[in-house]
């Protein structure tokens, strides 16, 4: 049977309409209250043999921790004391009903300027567990991140056995260059992105990068003890690996939300994704090294090699004692990301839709555009002289000049249009099949569109990755919701022979779709408003692969986006 026929029954199954399900709703007014100021800053820093300023949140690299339970109310007041534009995502976030305070530039809001200030309000409703913020303009978030931890309600216990400590580790990328320029440099060339220079747990590099020998982020462990670890990846354009030497992960949770327990030997985590694992110090009194590594799923792309090293050290090692070094997978190594995914399950998917209103079909991938410039040398780096782009359903994203959500809100005219296809606009061998006789058929077509949803509907999304350029495995993040990974795969997905799981799928906010393979999601449209979705590789991002959903209103206040706050950043 062929793509075009597999893709015509799939659609021809779901065209029917079924009636919204009435979820009970109540005003998102939360139970405590937490205040946090935060103050864009630029900060000076060394590594790896570098001095250099940076942006950071109070001076704190990565940035201060949102602690906060469950149903709380969270004030963020941020004060923008750099010449740089600046937003915060609260990556994760659900945002009832508080589209506004979303954060990404020009699509909920207008950056914040120089010396302007803007507030952050939102509840966390029915959320906990670890989640990220970070900025959201440009590639900023390059330096700008920090977690945001969320406890159960007092009283109620983890499904898990309590650990006798909890520790944040953030991962990320650093750059000797200035991560604003290398943004500008990227788009101005045409061409690829630069690899970083180092990989950095909590802001350390370790002792295998130079002048990095006491650049060490160390945990002190009680043997026999069990801890929770709070993983999270702020990397801009990197998917890593983790692993601790001799030592199991057990992994209880990623993306907020619990999980069955699994337990694994190594993990990928993709940028903007989240773990908690238990890990027991069952081993001989040492200091073993806990390792970060690139994961490269993509063809002819540079990537940083050398290992980041923290310490996983047990009370009476000897302070000089060298680390057991911990082994990470290939750089490529397929199989244990896929082996990752297929582990995860949810404990608790009592909000699974299983009936479907809305069946989508979103292409994936790379584009290289025609070459239109007067110096090609210089700004069509891309292979055969082309310009790189990026699209979903091949159309690439192009960001408004003013905050969509407000040309939304307004009614304004003229920054946005209401086209996004549901479906490609041209079905073809997706994988193998691509075009790829760059840049002649590898182009796309360029706008600000986006996909309507009614309020309540219920969603299904299919995610390809295509073979245009290269396939990659592509983190694709949605705003405002967290949705169930009822399915995933390789090759085409076929719906007549996909096996999906509707019993305890993950319910996550970023779902790396399998290189040369494909996911599928479910949510229910519930939560008005603007929402982006995009990969979560930043270059990816600032080449277009992205698109936007509005959600209309529903019925009665409960279900209708609130006016903006009055201070509202100004375009």
């Amino acid at each position: 049977m062929t793509i075009a026929t597999c893709l015509f029954v799939w659609l021809s199954l779901f065209s029917f309409c079924a009636s919204h399900a009435l979820a009970s709703h109540h005003w998102p007014v939360g139970g405590a209250t937490r205040f946090y100021d935060f103050k864009v800053q630029t900060t000076r820093v060394t590594k790896i043999c570098n001095t250099k300023d940076i942006i950071t949140i109070n001076g704190m690299y990565p940035g201060p921790v949102v602690y906060a339970e469950e149903g709380d109310r969270v004030i963020v007041k941020v004060t923008n004391e750099t010449p740089h534009n600046a937003t915060i995502h609260w990556h994760g976030v659900r945002q009832m009903l508080s589209c506004w305070s979303d954060g990404p530039a020009y699509l909920t809001q207008c950056p914040i300027q120089a010396g302007q200030t803007f507030t952050y309000e939102f509840t966390l409703v029915e959320q906990k567990g670890t989640l990220l913020w970070h900025a959201h303009v440009s590639w900023l978030r390059g330096t700008v991140f920090g977690a945001i931890v969320i406890y159960p309600k007092t009283g109620v216990p983890y499904p898990f056995p309590y650990p006798y400590e909890e520790h944040i580790l953030v991962l990320s990328e650093y750059w000797k260059k200035d991560v604003l320029q290398l943004e500008q440099q990227l788009l101005a060339s045409g061409g690829g992105a630069p690899p970083s220079d180092a990989f950095l747990i909590n802001g350390h590099p370790g002792p295998l990068y130079n002048c990095s020998a006491n650049d060490i982020y160390n945990i002190d462990i009680v043997p026999r003890k069990t801890y929770l670890l709070r993983l999270i990846n702020a990397a801009l354009n990197m998917e890593l690996f983790f692993s601790i030497s001799n030592h199991k992960l057990t992994i209880v949770e990623a993306d907020g939300d619990y999980t069955k327990p699994f337990t694994v030997d190594q993990l990928m985590i993709a940028p903007g994704q989240t773990i908690n694992v238990l890990v027991t110090a069952d081993q001989p009194i040492g200091k073993y090294d806990m390792a970060v590594g690139p994961y490269m799923s993509a063809r002819n792309v540079p990537f940083q090699n050398i290992t980041a090293v923290a310490h996983f050290q047990y009370l009476g090692a000897y302070p000089t004692a060298l680390g057991l070094p911990a082994p990470l997978p290939t750089f490529n190594d397929n199989l244990t990301v896929k082996k990752g995914l297929d582990g995860l399950r949810s404990l608790n998917a009592s909000k699974l839709p299983l009936d479907i209103d809305e069946n989508l079909f979103f292409t994936i991938g790379l584009n290289i555009e025609q070459c239109h410039s007067n110096n090609p040398n210089k700004s069509c780096q891309a292979p055969n002289g082309g310009v790189f782009a990026a699209s979903m359903n091949n159309v690439t994203f192009t960001r408004p000049k003013v905050s969509l959500l407000q040309a939304y809100y307004y009614s304004l005219r003229g920054h946005y249009s209401e086209d996004f296809p549901g479906v490609p606009m041209r079905v073809y061998d997706f994988v193998n099949g691509a075009p790829n006789n760059s840049p002649n058929d590898t182009g796309s077509v360029n706008g600000t569109k986006t996909k309507v949803l009614e309020y309540g509907a219920r969603v299904q999304l299919i995610f390809q990755d295509t073979g245009t350029v290269t396939t990659e495995n592509h983190p694709i993040h949605l705003h405002g919701y967290s949705f169930y990974v009822v399915g995933h795969g390789n090759g085409n997905y076929n719906p007549l022979t996909a096996r999906f799981n509707l019993v305890d799928p993950p319910y996550m906010n970023t779902i790396g779709v399998p290189v040369g393979g494909w996911a599928a999601i479910r949510f229910v449209a519930d939560n008005p408003g603007v929402w982006f979705m995009h990969c979560h590789l930043e270059v990816h991002t600032s080449w277009g692969l992205s698109m936007a959903f509005i959600v209309k209103n529903g019925k009665g206040v409960l279900e209708t986006l609130p006016h903006p706050p009055a201070d509202m950043p100004k375009c």
